[in-house]
């Protein structure tokens, strides 16, 4: 059995890279990616600590529910992008800097 160690270390590595990807990068596309290694991290620290549970199930079916979660957050911030990029010709966030059509 591998130790919870393992995994609470995986999961502050991960959400430390997604972290750095919001803060350093500009693309639309990679900053969805880096909320998503976020998430990840989340859903394995859920299912790490679920070993403690009693029932064992709470946190894989919560971690389950921030997976459906992060689906429907991702297509719906995709479909935004593509509308931004339509309109602006760019997904950079420097240089969309006004969502006020004139």
């Amino acid at each position: 059995m591998i130790p919870p160690e393992y995994y609470l270390f995986i999961g502050a590595l991960l959400f430390c890279i997604g972290i750095v990807i919001i803060i350093t990068k500009r693309n639309a596309i990679v900053v969805l990616m880096g909320i998503e290694l976020i998430l990840n991290a989340a859903n394995i620290n859920l299912v790490a600590f679920s070993q403690y549970d009693p029932q064992r199930l709470q946190g894989q079916l919560f971690a389950l529910f921030v997976i459906v979660v992060a689906a429907c957050e991702a297509a719906v911030a995709l479909a935004i992008v593509l509308r931004v990029y339509q309109y602006y010709q760019t997904i950079h966030l420097d240089e969309v800097s006004e969502l006020k059509e004139e």
